[in-house]
């Protein structure tokens, strides 16, 4: 008796064992449970990316964009300059320009190829010392000419911080030759 009590239990036992093992119900609740913090951060991770990807082009054509304006001046004044740095404003929406550090500066290249700033002017940042020597790529040192140099540095912070954490500081630079004189003077 106590035998045919324990061959039944062993058969009840391996049927439930049997049933859960081929239970799939659960399953994908399980393997969803699991996956899911994986997807959030791939999905946040592709949205700060993105989000800095974005910002960071929206630096380089700011650069091109101020440095351009400048260099089609045969000379410029004080009001122009403005305008000029403010168009950055319109280029970077929408993210906001108060992150924004935009600096135009024209640079004499005298007869020795030493690269001087003639003037400088930035909007949210530092202008560059009038006179202070400053070292510009190879192939654009040539001598008796003038550059406008452009400089954007932008301080991106992620919006949800979630995978990139800490701020990103996106820079970048162009030097154009100005347009319809050999250097432009500031009035």
């Amino acid at each position: 008796m106590f035998a045919r009590i324990e061959s039944m239990l062993a058969r009840l036992v391996t049927r439930r064992l049997s049933e859960f093992t081929n239970d799939r119900r659960g399953m994908s609740a399980v393997e969803f449970a699991l996956l899911l913090p994986l997807m959030v951060t791939l999905y946040l991770g592709g949205v700060e990316l993105s989000q800095a990807i974005s910002i960071d082009r929206k630096v380089t054509l700011t650069a091109r964009t101020v440095a351009d304006l400048v260099s089609q001046f045969s000379s410029i004044d004080t009001t122009n300059i403005n305008a000029s740095l403010g168009a950055a404003s319109a280029v970077l929406a929408p993210y906001p320009d108060s992150k924004a550090k935009v600096t135009v500066s024209v640079v004499d290249i005298d007869a020795n190829g030493v690269a001087k700033v003639k003037w400088s002017n930035s909007k949210n940042g530092t202008p560059r010392a009038a006179g202070s020597t400053v070292t510009i790529p190879a192939a654009l040192n040539i001598p008796s000419t003038s550059l406008v140099w452009g400089e954007v540095s932008y301080d991106y912070q992620p919006s949800i911080g979630y995978v990139v954490t800490g701020n990103l500081n996106l820079h970048d630079q162009i030097f154009m030759r100005p347009r319809k004189s050999e250097t432009i003077p500031k009035t």
